[in-house]
């Protein structure tokens, strides 16, 4: 099998890669910021300036700013590699956090109370209603930027009119006081494989590593794990970084990142190799995929065959036993005109079989 990785380069992508060397026979690390786009004629995925090789999976991440870029590589890749980790339609929820919020909501996940309003106008008499302090986001943003704070109607209003200038929408949600503590919760598959509790620094209510928080390892209960994997289905991402917040309300997803970061929880997990996780899954995958396609293409064979009305027709495709005896697909008794009730001359030798009808 042959994978890779598009990324910025990042610390957490080298360990991937490296992981992935584990079990797949080649691995590439691709830079993002050398590929190139076409459309049109020659459409296609380029890099450095030529058509991408194929590879049986592609891991493709990076930050919010390349979201565009993202969503159009693996757009172009869909159908045409084997496995995707990441599909386009994820990269299109995720970098926005309204449209998370929406998925949330849709499979009816936990989350704070948020709100959208149209106009700044609407927007300041919600803020009349709301309970203080109070979160606003700019729907895009990752590790903890493009996020404020409000503890009174004043405070905000002042950032509403700042939001107005920068002719930027906004998202408003309550703030739910957990000591400055929440949980990232990694997520593969079906399986939720680390969590670490998240501490903000002092006089600083974003957890986030990048905003200068610290991590140790957590030990989640069965509805935190679930709840994590229930979202990182809903954003249809096979990778994802979870925030959950412990609140009097039970569990609620703050947002998720499916290009986490793997430094921080993997230093509060010495003892577990969270890249070699991924990557172990990343190859059972695309072994079903690329036997789901063996399938698949054996099947399109037996369409065309059937479809043929004379000629040497030829089927590759493995072979079914019946105790000791051959089991001959349909389509060939079908092709051939073969039954149980003629007799039938049969020639073998290793490696070849020929059967002939009888004739006297």
């Amino acid at each position: 099998m042959k994978g890779a990785v598009i990324s910025l380069g990042s610390k957490s992508s080298k360990m991937t890669v490296e992981a992935m060397q584990e079990y797949f026979d080649e691995v590439d690390m691709i830079q993002l910021k050398k590929i190139e786009i076409v459309l049109g004629k020659d459409a296609g995925v380029y890099y450095e300036g030529k058509p991408m090789q194929h590879y049986d999976c592609i891991y493709v991440k990076g930050s919010f700013r390349y979201a565009n870029l993202l969503r159009s590589i693996t757009s172009m890749l869909e159908k045409k590699i084997p496995y995707l980790p990441l599909p386009s339609s994820a990269f299109t929820i995720v970098h926005n956090k309204l449209l998370t919020h929406l998925a949330l909501q849709q499979h009816n996940i936990p989350m704070p109370k948020t709100y959208l309003s149209s106009t700044v106008e609407e927007a300041k008499v919600l803020l009349k209603k709301v309970n203080y302090p109070i979160v606003m986001k700019f729907p895009e943003g990752t590790q903890g930027k493009g996020v404020v704070f409000a503890d009174s109607i004043s405070s905000a209003s002042s950032l509403l009119d700042a939001f107005s200038a920068l002719n930027q929408p906004f998202i408003i949600q309550e703030y739910i006081e957990t000591g400055g503590e929440d949980l990232r919760v990694i997520v593969v598959g079906d399986k939720a494989i680390a969590a670490m509790t998240r501490k903000a620094t002092t006089d600083e209510k974003r957890a986030n590593i990048h905003a200068g928080g610290t991590g140790q390892a957590a030990q989640i209960s069965h509805e935190v794990a679930t709840l994590a994997i229930k979202t990182a289905r809903a954003l249809g991402a096979d990778v994802a970084g979870v925030d959950i917040l412990e609140s009097p309300k039970g569990p609620l997803v703050l947002e998720a990142n499916i290009s986490p970061g793997l430094q921080g929880v993997s230093a509060a997990h010495p003892n577990l190799n969270i890249a070699l996780e991924i990557a172990k899954y990343f190859a059972k995958k695309t072994q079903h995929a690329l036997r789901s396609l063996h399938i698949e293409d054996t099947r399109v064979t037996l369409k065309e065959m059937q479809n043929k009305e004379e000629g040497k027709n030829e089927l590759i495709t493995g072979l079914q036993f019946k105790g000791d005896r051959i089991v001959l697909p349909t389509v060939i008794t079908k092709t051939t005109g073969f039954n149980a009730h003629e007799n039938y001359v049969i020639k073998s030798k290793k490696g070849k079989l020929e059967i002939t009808e009888f004739n006297l």
